[in-house]
């Protein structure tokens, strides 16, 4: 049976977590009690099949353990940016149905965003903090609708153990459930490209609330019987002197991370490190062959997506090819380039990327006009993005067919973006687009249309879009104009709207900011 409970079987004295705030190491049996004290406390408010457990906390023995105690329940374990705002808390509470929301010790009395969220839907409110032993603790604050003590369960490798929620380029987000079997399939299939095993440690960057923090850097690393450094977030200060000290020797992260470490001198002597791995985004050729220059390490770009439960292509490790500019070949996943019609076509034309594999969800929770667009008549799973295979069989992504914001691997819904623009009382139109960003890879970008004799500083939309989105969703820069470009039928295409600003702006020397 593949499941998160019986994912991790090496020796149980081996070093599982390393918390780099208090130096403490945590081994995989440990581990194993702290979990078990949580999911008895997960029985004792009634958590059970099915039930499901939203989680906002920052990276850390809180968020590992409450996580794995939720999936060994066999309840979803949900994910949340702890930087979400209340009504992204709400929805994303609502749309799962969340009995159970875990916080950080104290945000009950501080009213938290999150906790106000919880209320509304009446879920149960737990805090969670680690004491001075260096022991997960955590204690029901509110009941909620919480029911009745139930057994200890023993998960099953079709429960469905994590939703997260991908935005789409029309409506709202889509719920993406994954079962126990669907992320260790990832697990697997990642210890193999990378060939983990216990001699490996790798050092976490990306946020646990993301899929690719949870599969690459952290569950597969487990998964090997290795170890994983554990800060609360990713600091460039502190990146290398951690990485030297509790001696890691791979890390995975976005192109944007990899920039801002180039920026600061590297550690001298490096350090040995086996292999960078960078994904979730396009990374540049030019800033590939930096990377590798630099910290003297070869750097794998790979190509994942929460459907596939993170990873579906990579380059190998030497001596291998890696290709700058590919994202390499599929990874116990098949991939194909399929047209319109989804049938595949002749290898070097392109097509869209679809793949199919154990990883792969079965489709969206609730919504089969979706489910319907997104799979082939054989099964395949459409990525939404357009590429090509090489000589070699490498796939290489040229576009992106969905409209979605790529923010260093956070995928912003353009969207929600033009929502919450459009809420404010002097805005007639709004279109959300990426642009271009060297550190970033995009940020978001806006137009926005005044209704008559109501114009507004651009500053006072951004100060209204705080209370709406989380910082990273907020526009960079907002083009006001007269009149958004439409096609001959009326219709507003992004592209075609972000081309115009830009070109404008261009022509008058400067953005209209």
């Amino acid at each position: 049976m593949s499941t998160l409970s019986t994912a991790f079987a090496p020796t149980l004295s081996a070093h599982a977590v390393v918390i780099p705030a208090t130096g403490r190491t945590y081994t995989y049996a440990e581990l194993g009690a702290q979990i078990r004290a949580f999911q008895s406390f997960l029985a004792s408010v009634g958590i059970t099949t099915g039930s499901a457990v939203s989680i906002s906390l920052v990276n850390g023995l809180e968020f590992i353990v409450s996580f794995l105690a939720a999936t060994h329940q066999r309840a979803i374990a949900a994910p949340l940016n702890p930087a979400y705002k209340q009504a992204e808390f709400e929805f994303y509470i609502d749309d799962i149905k969340s009995a159970l929301l875990i916080v950080p010790k104290g945000a009950v009395s501080q009213n938290s965003e999150a906790v106000r969220a919880a209320r509304k839907y009446n879920a149960g409110i737990a805090e969670v903090w680690v004491d001075p032993r260096g022991d997960v603790k955590v204690e029901l604050v509110e009941k909620g609708k919480l029911g009745l003590a139930v057994p200890m369960a023993v998960a099953q490798d079709q429960d469905v153990a994590l939703v997260l929620h991908t935005s789409g380029t029309t409506g709202r987000p889509k719920a993406v459930p994954l079962t126990h079997k669907n992320l260790t399939t990832t697990m697997r299939n990642i210890k193999a490209t990378y060939q983990l095993s216990p001699a490996d440690r790798t050092y976490l960057v990306m946020p646990l609330f993301h899929v690719h923090g949870l599969l690459a850097g952290f569950l597969a690393p487990l998964h090997s019987g290795g170890s994983v450094v554990v800060p609360p977030r990713f600091s460039a200060q502190a990146f290398w002197p951690e990485f030297v000290k509790f001696k890691a020797n791979w890390y995975t992260a976005v192109p944007s991370m990899n920039s801002i470490l180039l920026k600061s001198p590297p550690p001298n002597p490096l350090p040995h490190i086996r292999f960078i791995r960078s994904c979730s985004s396009p990374l540049a050729p030019a800033t590939f062959h930096q990377i590798e220059k630099t910290f003297g390490a070869p750097v794998l770009e790979a190509y994942a997506m929460t459907e596939a439960a993170h990873q579906m292509t990579s380059n190998p490790l030497p001596p291998a090819k890696r290709k700058p500019g590919s994202v390499g070949l599929g990874q116990g996943v098949d991939v194909k380039i399929m047209d319109d019609n989804g049938d595949e076509v002749a290898q070097g034309k392109e097509g869209e990327i679809c793949i199919k594999g154990e990883n792969v969800t079965k489709g969206y929770l609730n919504n089969p006009a979706a489910n319907a667009s997104s799979f082939t008549k054989t099964g395949y799973f459409r990525t939404g993005d357009q590429g090509k295979k090489d000589e070699d069989g490498y796939v290489i992504i040229t576009g992106r067919i969905k409209e979605l914001i790529n923010r260093g691997g956070e995928k912003i819904s353009p969207i929600e973006i033009d929502s919450a623009l459009l809420a404010h009382p002097a805005v007639a139109e709004a279109v959300s687009f990426g642009m271009d960003d060297e550190l970033m890879g995009q940020e978001p970008a806006a137009a926005v249309v005044f209704k008559d004799g109501k114009d507004v500083n651009v500053e006072e939309l951004k100060k209204f879009l705080s209370d709406r989105v989380a910082k990273f969703k907020i526009p960079k820069r907002i083009f006001v104009t007269k009149h958004m470009p439409k096609t001959a039928t009326g219709k507003i295409q992004r592209r075609i709207v972000a081309e115009t600003m830009f070109r404008e702006a261009k022509q008058q020397g400067k953005s209209k900011l």
